[in-house]
Order: structure tokens, then sequence, then C-alpha cells
């Protein structure tokens, strides 16, 4: 709808909703509407692996559909603002007021003020309790919701721990409230706070002491009193993994194939909030798993595969099942990675597996310098299997080390932060042979709600930047290098995450002074929430730096993640005693609190698996060796039109690459580190330009039908391009050769069209300038604009003079003819419908003459 706009924005396909296996249902025929927010960018809330769970989940539910929607950037923002267009799903383009449901997942304190972006552009009333019966409702989840309070204003309930059982009853109930048409927002919220793991915070009041801290939480309701968080018992069960997951056109942050192996991490780290809320730990069956990512690498296309979980070297299946995909990808070119692997369970064998394919990325977090520093954490790591994992990365090839590190965690000393810098030495010290780069990544520590050290206070500002002064100082080394959080970002962190309702209305005065995407470094402002804080009778240092006592009524003490308040208490004073708390899936039960062996308790899978041990290998292409006249090139020709235009070249090769995959084509790689299908493409068409000659050639390792070429591509393009032909070629085509290409421009005014054509006999000999990478290009219009002529009431045709060193884009021309009237030339729409040799320009057989519907 808005397709005319995006032209001038920065990144137009985060906003155009073409993602292959999409579901795309009718708004229309759909009983219960979902728009599924994440309050960041498309490329981080497309990465995230529970968003696209529940999405799928929710389209599997007859007669209920879900849609998407992320953060727009500030561009996108301020043209919704300027046209006075409201914020839409991606893929029903239907405001976003239009739901029944606005569920936000809350993964990051600092993407608060992005939440409130979206509802002000929904539209939706920012407050809760300004809403009337037919606005959506506001819900929130994730990891932020064990505490919700800072957010409590604005949203009208919460779904704590797990939702894949509490969805289908939240949509039964609305759907009877939806029904009788009678019954107000509140007799709603009433009926589902019946739901276990719902919290309804408008249903509690709070009242605060005279030193600012909480005195009381009411409940306005004697039989809802608390919140004890909802989970699932199997996953396999209860949470499938998508068979067809959503494979984006533009590039996100971890571009691959995610499939969640476990949930639920014991080993216990005291500062980690992940290892309490999402207790027990359960694994999915490893032969499913198996099974589950050769139907989504086939739906998908996807060249890499992450297994996630919170430490997946503690998967029990790990090696079989890394064993058995590593066979039935490696002919692929399929790589696997491990990105949360814990320093203990890194054996030279997973690690040789891993690099069977490719190695893609080798990085180690022991979290804090000193072993006295990691038993008050509770992290059991020594220095030795450290040393040796990372000796044992060098030399199977890694060349490339990541090390994380946490500054100001409760106990540090000087001394830990001395062993930090040694143990970096010694590392960096074993790749020297290599030539190997290592990079320190330190974070400050949050305290954060649920965990033992959610009584701990944060160090304050000026320690920090100390710290990070004398890291910088001591860790500059050729081929180290340090990275680490800004100090604001930690302090507002830590504010959010322990802080109670009052912060609500901070949050709205610095989103009112223009707080937008705080995550990111170069949008932060940070003395812009010191002046919100102060103008709001609040004080940073209240929330994140105070040290609070046990007997504190804490913001969150009514929620619970089963865990009890007297075992993390005990877990702190563990902490000060430098004890180590064992994992209960080896020690026995440590009385966490969360299962009662009954319905709850852990569920892992060591039983051998059998058809994991020589899995075979199933229709797999053998690559053929990637030389330069290797294998057999075929061209294709495409239709890049409509919204396809918005994407980039690049975007366009990983769109080919995975159609390729998908269709199962017999296809060659590249050599080296990373390979690839080979693929190239004639010529690379600027953002917003259709064309119906694209071009692009691709090397198979074996013959194939071109008719049946041609008809598998579409059929796994799903409609984004358009294939028209695919020839075979006996050698690779003469590039660079000058052509007269011709342009239809459409969307014109008649009074436009009269002027550029009244305009160019008189321009003939203006000299047109180019920038370039080597400088400046320069020709005189005569010799780049061939000719130009009316076709249509609207539209006129334009013919090009292009060599691969002098290329001027149709739009540099009539911005020049135009003159001050450019701007006119804002919505109009260039298509390529022809190209041929200028030597003769009579045509050849690479002329393309029908125009652009």
């Amino acid at each position: 709808m808005l397709d005319r706009y995006l032209q001038s924005i920065e990144k137009p396909g985060r906003y155009i909703g073409l993602e292959i296996n999409a579901y795309r249902k009718s708004f229309e025929d759909a009983g219960t509407r979902f728009a599924l927010a994440f309050p960041d960018v498309y490329e981080i809330g497309m990465s995230h692996l529970g968003l696209q769970l529940l999405y799928h989940q929710l389209n599997r539910t007859e007669s209920v559909m879900a849609d998407r929607v992320y953060s727009p950037w500030p561009d996108f923002e301020q043209m919704l603002r300027s046209y006075g267009q409201p914020l839409r799903g991606i893929e029903s383009e239907r405001p976003l007021r239009d739901f029944d449901f606005l569920g936000f997942s809350l993964q990051y304190e600092l993407s608060y003020s992005n939440i409130l972006t979206i509802l002000d552009l929904a539209p939706v009333p920012l407050r809760a309790d300004e809403r009337a019966r037919q606005d959506p409702f506001v819900v929130g989840g994730g990891p932020c919701a064990f505490n919700p309070e800072p957010l409590a204003d604005f949203f009208d309930f919460f779904v704590l721990g797990e939702a894949e059982e509490v969805l289908p009853e939240i949509i039964a109930i609305h759907r009877e409230w939806k029904r009788s048409g009678v019954g107000s927002r509140e007799d709603f919220l009433r009926e589902i706070s019946r739901v276990p793991g719902i919290y309804v915070p408008s249903f509690f009041d709070i009242s605060y002491s005279a030193d600012g801290t909480i005195s009381e939480v009411v409940p306005r309701f004697a039989d809802y009193t608390g919140v004890l968080k909802r989970l699932i018992p199997d996953l396999d069960a209860c949470s499938p993994i998508p068979e067809m997951p959503l494979v984006p056109l533009i590039d996100i942050v971890h571009n691959r194939l995610s499939l969640e192996i476990a949930r639920g991490c014991t080993r216990g780290c005291r500062f980690c909030q992940a290892s309490f809320i999402y207790r027990p730990v359960r694994e999915r069956n490893p032969g499913y798993v198996f099974e589950a990512a050769k139907r989504a690498l086939a739906a998908s296309g996807f060249d890499d595969v992450a297994l996630l979980s919170f430490s997946t070297g503690d998967y029990c299946g790990i090696q079989a099942l890394l064993g058995a995909l590593v066979r039935e990808l490696e002919p692929r070119k399929v790589a696997v990675s491990l990105p949360s692997m814990r320093v203990g369970t890194l054996t030279p064998e997973l690690m040789e597996r891993i690099k069977k394919i490719r190695k893609t990325g080798f990085t180690l977090a022991p979290e804090a310098g000193s072993e006295r520093l990691r038993r008050i954490i509770n992290k059991e790591i020594l220095d030795e299997d450290l040393l040796s994992a990372a000796e044992t990365a060098f030399g199977l090839g890694w060349r490339v080390l990541k090390l994380y590190f946490m500054m100001g965690l409760p106990g540090e000393t000087a001394a830990d932060r001395d062993a930090l810098v040694d143990l970096c030495m010694k590392v960096w010290e074993r790749g020297k042979k290599s030539k190997a780069a290592v990079n320190v990544s330190v974070s400050t520590f949050v305290p954060k709600a649920q965990t033992p050290f959610q009584w701990v206070g944060q160090l304050p500002r000026e320690e920090v930047s100390a710290i990070l002064e004398d890291l910088k100082q001591r860790l500059r080394k050729p081929g180290m290098k340090l990275k680490w959080s800004l100090a604001g970002h930690s302090i507002f962190e830590a504010v959010f995450a322990r802080g109670d309702r009052r912060l609500g209305a901070a949050l709205k005065r610095a989103w009112d002074l223009g707080a937008r995407f705080d995550g990111w470094t170069d949008h932060f402002n940070e003395n812009l929430w010191y002046r919100a804080l102060a103008d709001t009778g609040l004080d940073a240092a209240f929330y994140a730096q105070r040290e609070r006592p046990f007997d504190e009524i804490l913001p969150w003490d009514h929620i619970s993640s089963g865990v009890s308040r007297e075992y993390l208490r005990n877990e702190y004073r563990s902490a000060l005693e430098e004890q180590y708390t064992p994992d209960c899936r080896h020690g026995g039960c440590t009385g966490c609190g969360v299962c009662d062996h009954e319905t709850v308790s852990p569920l892992i899978h060591e039983e051998r698996v059998p058809e994991l041990d020589a899995a075979p290998v199933e229709n797999a292409s053998a690559p053929v060796p990637a030389s330069d006249d290797a294998g057999f090139l075929y061209r294709v020709i495409y239709s890049k039109l409509d919204r396809a235009r918005f994407f980039g070249q690049l975007e366009m090769a990983a769109a080919f690459e995975r159609a390729v995959r998908r269709a199962n084509l017999p296809a060659a790689y590249s050599k080296g580190f990373h390979p690839h299908v080979k693929i190239s493409f004639g010529e690379a068409l600027p953002l917003g330009m259709e064309s119906i000659i694209a071009d692009a050639y691709i090397t198979l390792a074996e013959k194939v039908d071109t008719a049946h070429f041609r008809d598998l591509l579409n059929r796994h393009f799903d409609g984004f391009v358009r294939i028209s032909s695919v020839t075979r070629l006996e050698r690779n085509p003469v590039r660079g050769l000058p052509t007269r290409a011709v342009y239809r421009v459409s969307g014109l005014s008649p009074f436009i069209i009269r002027h550029l054509l009244l305009r160019w006999p008189g321009c003939a000999d203006d000299v047109l300038l180019k920038k370039t990478k080597k400088g400046e290009a320069r020709a005189t219009l005569r010799d780049i604009l061939l000719d130009m002529r009316k076709d249509g009431e609207n539209s006129l045709e334009m013919e090009i003079y292009e060599t691969p060193l002098l290329c001027f884009r149709p739009m540099a021309v009539l911005q020049h003819l135009a003159g001050e009237r450019a701007e006119s030339l804002g919505e109009c729409l260039i298509c390529k419908t022809a190209a041929y040799p200028a030597a003769d320009g009579k045509g050849s057989e690479d002329v393309r003459g029908t125009h652009c519907k």
C-alpha cells in the first residue's frame, strides 16, 4: 500500500513481507487475529526463534491468523507520520489497531521505547486503562515478563513462561467474549486471569514507603494473589519444529535454520536469568530433530543449521545427532553450528565434526577471569580446560576465537581482573603460531529479577569506566580486539530489570523526548534518559546500584518462575561462600522448587538412537570441483517486478541460491572457506528499478532439461520473481560490451512528460557527472540518451547507451532534464524492457521488446 514511498527508505525489504513459507492467511476469514510484534528492527526480530514458533502454531490453528510486525526504523517511522499512515502487519497490510491481540516479545529492556512507538503508530492508546472495547488487547511475554512492572501501564496482560498451551485457552475465552458482544475489557481480563500463567497487572495495587521502596502489593481479588509461570512438559509434542520455516529475503542477524534441541538450563549460573526462569531441562528426541532438520532444510534452502539450547554440549544426544547431520549435509555444503557451547563439553571429537563442513565460528565464554570468581557465579570452568579447547580449535584450523567475560560481578576484585587479562594473553599466545585473531568481549554485570543476584547492586558508572580503561590499555596486542558494552546501556538495562511501576512514567517521558532503539549505540541518548528520570522524580542509582535487603518487597515478588525465593537466597549465600552447586541433571535434585517429579520434571534423552548411527544420505547431489570451466552453465532470464524491485543484488543472489537448494538441483559449488552455489548475474540494478530481462548464470554439476529447470525455479520462488527462460550455454558469455538499453518510465503526469520531451533537444550538449570509485565519470547527454518517446498517457520510453565504465541510470537522466521539477518524478516507476548490442542498434537474440504491464 505504501510502495510508492519506499523508494527513499533505507531498507524497504524490512516492511513488505515476501518471505518464503509465510502463511498469508485471510484476515477477513479469521475468527481471531494476532499481530506478533518484535520491538526491534526486522533483522533482529526475524532472527528470534521464539516468535517464529508462536507464528507457526497460531497459523496452524483453524480460524486463527497471525501476522508479524517489527519496529520501524526511524526513517520509516517518519514517513508513516508524515503521510498519516498507520503501522501495518507485513503480510495482511492491515493496521495493527484492527487485530484482536497485539503480542510483544519482551527480550531486552532497552527495547521498551520501541513498544510505545509501535502502539502509537498502530494506533492504539498507549495506556491500558484508556483502551476501548474495540481496541486490541496488548499482551507481552518472554524473559522480561518476569519483571513486567515498568510496563504495567501499557499492557493488558502478560504470559509468564511458555505460551504454547496458554494460547488455545486465551483464544477460546476471547471467542466467547467476542461472540457475546456485551462483556467489558475487564470482564475478559477477569476470565483469563483464571488461566494459569496469565498476569493482569491492573488486578494488583502497589503502594510505596517514604524511602521509595514498595510497602505493599494488594491483589484486587482474593482468588488471584500471585502468578506462577506456565511450562510445557514435552517440546516434541507441544512445540513441534516448523517444517516450513520462514525464509527472509534480506540479510538478517542469524540468517540460518535455527533448531531448538532443548529448553531450560540447570547449570545454575547465578547471574543468568535464563538458567532459572526456563527450568527444568527438556530435551527433544535426537531422531525427531534429525528428521525435522532434513524437512526444514528442504523447504527453506538454508546453508547453515544452528542447534540451539542454552548449553548445546549438555544435550545428551549431541554426538550422535551431530554425526548424522554432518554425514547428511556435508555433500550439500550445509554447515552445522553450535552457538552455545560450554567449555567443559567441547570435546575434540565434537570440534572435528563441526569443522568438516566449515568452521562457522568458535566462541568460549569463561565469564570471569579467575576460577575463584567462577565458583562465585557457579560457572565450573577450569583455566586448563579453556586453554585446551582454544589450543584444539587453533590446531583444527579456526583462525578467529571469541572470548566473553563480564565485569563488576559480585565479589570481583582487582586480582580477578588481572586473571582475566592473563587468561586472554595465554589464549593469544596459543594462537600466534597460526596467526589467529582473538576477540575479547567484556560486558558489565546487570542484576536480573528471579536470580540469586537479584538483591545485588551494580557497580557505579565511574568504576565501570575506570575498569574499561584499564582493560583497553592492557589488552593491546596485534591480532587481539577488545569490545565492550556502553556503561549507559548497562545502567539503564539494570534500572528496568529491577524497576517498579513508577518507571512507566519515565519510559513515556523518554519516548516523548525522542527515545528510540536505545539498544543501538548510535541511537542511545543517555542524557535524555537521565532527564526523563529527573522529570518524573526518579533516580537511576536507586534501581540499578542499590543493594537490597532480603526482607525488602521486590516489584516482582507476586510473580514466580517456580524457583523458590528461599532457594535463590541460599544460592546467594553459597556465592558469598564460593560454594559450587552441581547441575541437577547429574548430581541429583537441588530443591529449587520447579519440579514436582510427577507432572513437572527434567526430560532428557540418554538412550541410543540407532537410526542416527549410520543415517543414510538422502538426495545429495555430488558437487563438482569449482574451476572456471567445471559443470554445465545455464542462463536464466527472469522478471524482477512489483515489490521484488526493493531487493538489492546481494539479496537476489541469496534468494537464487536458496531456490536452487529447495529445488534440489545438482548445484556446483565454489571453493574456499564458505562454499556457495556458483551463481553470477549480468547486471546489478539499482534498488527500486524493475526489469523483465534480468539475467543470472547458474552452474550445475549435471545436465538438466531447461524447461524442467525453469519450472522448478518458478515453483520454489513462490511468485517472488518469475523465470521466463532457461538456456544452456556452451561457454561463458562475453560481458562488458556496449549496449542500447530500453527503459519504460510509468507513473508520470502528462505535464512532466511534455516538459521532459521539450527539454531534451536543448540539453543534448549538457555534461552529466557521476561519482565513481576511481573519481568521477562524465559524458554529454547526447552520448547517453539515444532516444526518448512518449508511450501512453502517463509513460515514456528511453534508450540509453551503457558500458561497464559509463553507465548513467535513467533516473539521473530524468532528474537532469526535469530540473526544478525533479520532485514530480518521486512516484514514477522505471522498468528495463530490452537491451541489445549498441554497435548495430538493430537488435539481436537478446532483445526483449515486451513492455511492463
